[in-house]
């Protein structure tokens, strides 16, 4: 029967506590039981703000979708964008060929991703015609081929389900294995790499917790008697080659450097084969001359070697033998005017010292993506790696600028070899082989640039990883044959070399960009989770730590990392087995920016300059009429403008792999592999695209 209601005792005082709950039972023959809720201590009373609390809900979810609708139409939108994009870019890459990536490097790779892409296509059209017959197997099932369930004849639904019956078969037996035993081979030089990292990002904290960094004891420029000393005679040199963009500013800090005038040269050492900036690097170098700066010009009219061959004609000079130390700085480099007095010092009552190196700051690390990312890196790398090593090893590799060398040191090693791309690595690997000590001081800091553009900076990576590699070949028998300890040995050739730089790009590549693709294919071999987002999350935690203020971009810094290893290891092979590209030097373009503290500093001692005669007496009316037509010249000199963007090949295919794989993980449910997967083949697909960082001629 229905429940009889009654409302009677609704205004009565004595109410009963707790909510009445009416059981109705649909058998007539059971009565109706009526159970009393719990009380309102329990469940406080939320009938005053039933009603607000319901239209917050709504306006809350009625946010919730249209924030999901804007996402979704911001998605189509950019995809709907991406064949235009796409489009133009190829027409571009036609207009540019000329400019383009030479096809004849590279090739190789290119066509094992061009297969490997084929396969993987094939391989999801397999795939998504066996899920749409309802032939999917379940991945847990299919670890080990007795697990896998054959159907009998009589099940054999046509020859396509026989064909992929015997492909399941195949793949178990013969592809899975091999997969899984190079996977497990990167996975351990994957942990012994991170544990690397972790151990210089443990010693780091070590050298902060302790203050741990060179010190001068005393005064370096007063003798014991209290008598001032005599300055050592210094050595400046700034290698050059078609600078036009930053040669000016970089002349000038170097003539404002704090330091006697009859105790320190500047050398000039210009390899341009453009006229026009010769005369313009003259006509600075003739400017500060006419100052009373004791500056040189050179200029070679052979030009073999690269920077190797520039530095190395350079101190043949006679005039060399009287000067005692050498400062090096690349053309963009901006050195404060205490550089010398903060660095020479060190060599005072240290024979043994023959290098003190300096550390990079950039005037442009905001200045796109790609600038930020270059800056967690190379922040990791100067305020971890080259300080770790330098305090505890007392090697690391010279940065090949911003450092001061001992010219004693430089000749004792054989001086500047011209048989490698990476001349700094050499003459520290061989100086270290003959015993000389490194310095690394991380509070000394000397401005200068990172590529703006993704073409320049993949060229300069390229430089970067096939150097080593080359020089690794040809100083192998000199480090093990060398008289210093076994430690040192063990430091140069497992360390240095082999996992820093041939380990580490050789699984980044593997491991991401073959493997796990080719797990999603291959899902008997599988690899677990920690190794796609916990442990590469974390390193990539440790490596951000130098440069706290870049943490927003740890995602996107874990993908293009990922994304140049394609690069990075290209660079490896070529160097490491002396390919066409290993001997390749490409200078890098700089935009010739500074920093606002920079300019402000610079225009305060160009005011203090100027007070100065600009020229001496003796000068004649041709060379003041010739300075001031090459500085019309130099002020009507274009600036630097944007190109086209270009296309990547290597990029664009392992991005259409990465994607495809993606596509293939959705159909067996695995989230964290397919988030990986489609992110990472995004960030593939921009960096193919030439989307980040700026377009310089």
């Amino acid at each position: 029967m229905a429940p009889r209601l009654d409302f009677s005792g609704w205004g009565a005082k004595d109410k009963r506590q707790g909510t009445p709950v009416v059981v109705t039972m649909e058998n007539p023959n059971y009565s109706v039981l009526e159970i009393d809720g719990p009380g309102t201590e329990a469940f406080p009373s939320m009938d005053k703000s039933r009603g607000k609390n319901a239209k917050q809900f709504t306006w809350v979810l009625l946010l919730k979708a249209q924030y999901a609708v804007g996402c979704v139409a911001s998605a189509a939108a950019v995809l709907w964008a991406l064949p235009g994009v796409i489009k133009r870019r190829m027409v571009f890459r036609r207009a540019a060929a000329a400019q383009s990536d030479d096809p004849d490097k590279g090739h190789l790779m290119l066509r094992f991703i061009r297969g490997f892409l084929l396969f993987s296509l094939v391989a999801l059209a397999f795939e998504l015609a066996a899920y749409r017959n309802g032939w999917h197997f379940q991945k847990p099932d299919l670890r080990l081929p007795e697990r896998l369930h054959i159907p009998e004849a009589t099940e054999i639904q046509g020859w396509m389900h026989s064909a992929y019956l015997s492909w399941l078969s195949f793949r178990a037996d013969y592809i899975a294995y091999p997969i899984q035993l190079l996977s497990y081979m990167c996975i351990i030089l994957f942990v012994i790499q991170s544990a690397d990292r972790l151990i210089l990002c443990l010693g780091c904290f070590w050298i902060k917790f302790k203050k741990i960094k060179p010190r001068v004891e005393s005064d370096p420029f007063n003798s014991d008697d209290g008598s001032e000393c005599m300055y050592p005679m210094v050595l400046v040199q700034i290698p050059m080659c078609n600078e036009r963009e930053v040669y000016e500013q970089s002349i000038s800090a170097a003539c404002q450097i704090d330091w006697p005038k009859d105790r320190l040269l500047i050398q000039v050492l210009d390899d341009s084969d453009d006229e026009t900036i010769q005369l313009l690097i003259s006509t600075e170098v003739s400017k500060w001359s006419q100052r009373g700066v004791n500056i040189v010009y050179r200029h070679r009219l052979v030009r073999t070697g690269y920077k190797a061959g520039n530095l190395k004609s350079a101190m043949s000079c006679e005039y060399v033998r009287d000067y005692e130390f050498v400062a090096i700085f690349d053309a963009d480099f901006q050195p404060n005017p205490d550089f010398l007095k903060l660095t020479i010092p060190h060599f005072k009552g240290n024979p043994e010292l023959g290098l003190v190196q300096a550390r990079w700051s950039f005037v442009n690390k905001n200045e796109n993506l790609l600038t930020r990312l270059q800056n967690i890196n190379l922040c990791f790398h100067f305020e971890v790696e080259q300080q770790v090593n330098g305090v505890f090893w007392n090697f690391f590799g010279f940065n090949g600028t911003a450092g001061v060398w001992r010219i004693k040191a430089l000749e004792d090693s054989g001086g500047w070899l011209e048989r490698t791309t990476v001349e700094d690595m050499d003459i520290a690997v061989r100086a270290h082989l003959h015993g000389w000590k490194f310095i690394f001081l991380n509070d000394v800091k000397v401005l200068c640039e990172v590529p703006e553009s993704y073409e320049a900076y993949r060229k300069q990576q390229h430089r970067w990883h096939s150097g080593p590699m080359h020089l690794f070949r040809l100083c192998l028998p000199a480090i093990i044959t060398s008289k210093i300890s076994i430690w040192k040995k063990a430091n140069l050739i497992l360390l240095f070399f082999l996992l820093r730089k041939l380990i580490l790009p050789f699984y980044s590549f593997t491991l991401f960009c073959v493997i796990l693709p080719l797990t999603m294919f291959v899902p008997e071999a599988e690899l677990p989770v920690w190794v796609i987002c916990y442990v590469p999350v974390i390193m990539s935690f440790l490596n951000i730590l130098p440069a706290l203020r870049s943490f927003p971009f740890i995602v996107p810094y874990l993908l293009f990392e990922n994304t140049m290893s394609v690069t990075k290891f290209n660079a490896m092979v070529s160097g490491l087995f002396k390919l066409g590209s290993s001997y390749e030097w490409v200078v890098t373009k700089k935009a010739g920016r500074s920093s606002e503290s920079d300019l402000l500093a610079a225009a305060e001692r160009e005011a203090k300059i100027v007070s100065l005669p600009l020229f001496h007496k003796g000068a004649s009316e041709s060379e003041l009429s010739e300075l001031n037509r090459l500085t019309e010249q130099h002020e009507k000199a274009p600036s630097p403008v944007r190109k086209a963007n270009k296309i990547y090949k290597k990029e664009l295919a392992l991005s259409l792999l990465l994607l495809t794989a993606a596509a293939r993980s959705l159909l067996s449910s695995q989230g964290i592999h397919f988030y990986f997967l489609l992110f990472q083949g995004m960030s593939f697909l921009l960096v193919g695209l030439d989307l980040i960082g700026e377009q310089m001629s």
